[in-house]
């Protein structure tokens, strides 16, 4: 029954994500060219919070916790576990004092209303994962970037989301050089649970009444670890708040 009452509220819902990507798409471009970086900024924070209420016809709720206090003008690197495409407008979202920029996939930078070009022009980086000659000095240029611009670097070890939840090995190379080129930045390790409900049906109908989590753990300082230790203990924090 509820997959049959998701495939007209999918309906809705996919007019009116795609409504806002249209409708930010030329917000964003008159702010980055008119008005500079910072009106730029927050119409991308904008455009995250109307493409969550777009999930609110799906019947989704968001729960954002964070009992710890992160520090301000620091860089910051958030490490998280990746499930869909609908982990990225709350993270932006609820994370926007710090400015948050990706490391993500070449190929999400075209053809996307105003998603590539916010990824293309606010910061973040595109590597081609296929190419790690072009990805370490592409993810070394960005911890540079994060560094001197005291951002917030935000990266998925997984390197693809996780279809069922279960979280997947993290690949820790690109974290690695991250953190060695953003040599002030804290690190933000952080637990995403039930955005993959949203496409347990495939990418049509997509899943209702989901209830996304998102949990903050303590913020660790690399200095006090060795490398080893370091990617360890990310790891085990996040994945050992995966919901099973």
């Amino acid at each position: 029954m509820r997959k049959i009452i998701s495939y007209p509220l999918s309906v809705i819902f996919g007019i009116l994500f795609f409504l806002a990507l249209i409708v930010f798409h030329p917000i964003q471009w008159i702010c980055l060219n008119l008005f500079g970086y910072q009106a730029h900024k927050t119409s991308v924070d904008w455009l995250q919070f109307f493409l969550m209420r777009c999930t609110n016809v799906l019947g989704t709720r968001y729960s954002f916790t964070n009992p710890y206090k992160l520090p301000g003008n620091t860089p910051v690197i958030i490490v998280a576990n990746h499930q869909s495409m609908y982990d990225i407008p709350p993270l932006i979202w609820y994370f926007r004092k710090h400015h948050p920029k990706f490391i993500s996939k070449k190929e999400l930078g075209k053809g996307i209303p105003s998603v590539s070009f916010n990824l293309k022009h606010g910061g973040s980086v595109l590597i081609d994962r296929k190419n790690p000659a072009q990805a370490i000095p592409a993810i070394q240029k960005f911890g540079n970037y994060i560094e001197t611009n005291k951002r917030a670097a935000v990266i998925f070890p997984e390197g693809t989301r996780s279809k069922t939840g279960e979280p997947k090995p993290f690949r820790t190379k690109g974290l690695e050089t991250l953190i060695k080129y953003t040599p002030s930045a804290c690190i933000v390790p952080v637990t995403i649970n039930n955005s993959w409900k949203f496409l347990k049906y495939g990418k049509f109908p997509l899943g209702i009444g989901t209830h996304m989590k998102i949990q903050v753990h303590k913020p660790l300082n690399p200095a006090d670890f060795n490398t080893e230790e370091l990617m360890a203990t990310i790891e085990k924090t996040i994945t050992d708040a995966v919901e099973k």
